[in-house]
């Protein structure tokens, strides 16, 4: 071999070393300054309060302070503008849940496309909605109730906040899949329609059981079933839905951190290996319980797969409750 293409291959090494050794690099110094998580939600909610939890360990595991940073706004694009118009540096993160699967069909347009323009780091936890009754209801079981709905029909009232909302369309899928005619009561916001049950201005409720924990607590409220695939850690007693006499019915809110689309993976991988050992600590699985959230971390394309089906999925429910778009 001559010494051009001696140095050629020197030169294609060294080259191929470096390229290497750069990316493991970038990792191993992220992060540098603090990392920002931006929330589509005001302060104080449900999922104010879990990012919040998981964002002081993951600060502790980081080596970095992770603020939260509140940008409510209908749909989540104040809060997906912000975080798309920052660099995909992994310094910037987004919360995102099922309602962000909810907006894609429910909008006309939106100005982000979740599934292209977000990278997936990892989920953080599922929360069922627990069908509650008063505790001076009749129905003891689901079963009770859409035997009375099928018997009367349109004479039970059914309660939940604004029209597209998870609680909702959850109410929509249950009224379309057990095939029973009640109707939906709308309300502004959960503590009025909590209220609306306890006046029997409706019948049943679909809420969160955060929501409805209080009211269970103090005897004023019962569950009659949850709304996931399986049954509820906080009401392992109480049955799903699809165990209560309604085949095929699952819904679980979720949340889940992503980032910009073109977020370097090894700073994926290492946001990543970081929650999965947080949502892992068994004081931030008993804090998360509390707040009715089971925490559940895992490989990003779990959580991308989902988000796919979880925009089909409602978008059907959408069609076929014929709600209009927003």
């Amino acid at each position: 071999m001559n010494q051009a293409n001696q140095l050629r291959v020197l030169l294609c090494v060294l080259a191929a070393a470096f390229a290497f050794a750069a990316t493991p690099a970038w990792a191993q110094t992220y992060p540098t300054r603090p990392v920002r998580v931006i929330l589509p939600f005001a302060a104080g909610g449900i999922a104010d309060i879990t990012t919040r939890v998981v964002a002081e360990r993951l600060g502790d595991r980081l080596g970095q302070r992770v603020i939260v940073d509140n940008q409510p706004g209908a749909g989540g694009i104040a809060a997906a503008r912000s975080v798309l118009a920052s660099p995909a540096d992994g310094y910037t993160l987004a919360l995102v849940t099922n309602g962000t699967a909810i907006s894609v069909p429910l909008f006309k347009t939106l100005p982000f496309d979740p599934v292209r323009d977000f990278m997936p780091i990892s989920a953080l936890g599922n929360f069922d909605l627990a069908m509650t009754v008063n505790a001076a209801s009749p129905y003891h079981t689901l079963g009770d109730f859409l035997k009375e709905a099928k018997a009367s029909p349109g004479k039970l009232n059914v309660g939940t906040i604004s029209v597209g909302s998870t609680q909702n369309l959850a109410a929509e899928l249950l009224r379309s899949l057990s095939g029973e005619s009640f109707t939906l009561i709308t309300y502004r916001t959960a503590p009025e329609a909590v209220i609306a049950l306890l006046r029997n201005d409706i019948q049943l409720l679909v809420e969160y059981y955060a929501t409805v924990k209080s009211g269970l607590e103090d005897g004023k409220l019962r569950v009659i079933a949850t709304s996931g695939d399986m049954r509820s850690q906080m009401l392992p007693k109480v049955p799903t839905v699809a165990q209560a006499g309604v085949p095929g019915y699952a819904v679980t809110s979720w949340n889940a951190l992503f980032a910009p689309a073109g977020t370097p993976p090894d700073v994926v991988a290492k946001l990543n290996q970081a929650v999965r050992e947080v949502m892992a600590q068994p004081n931030v699985k008993a804090r998360l319980l509390e707040l009715g959230i089971e925490a559940q971390a895992g490989p990003p394309d779990e959580i991308a797969d989902r988000l796919k089906a979880e925009i089909a999925k409602w978008a059907k429910v959408i069609d076929d409750a014929k709600i209009p778009k927003l």
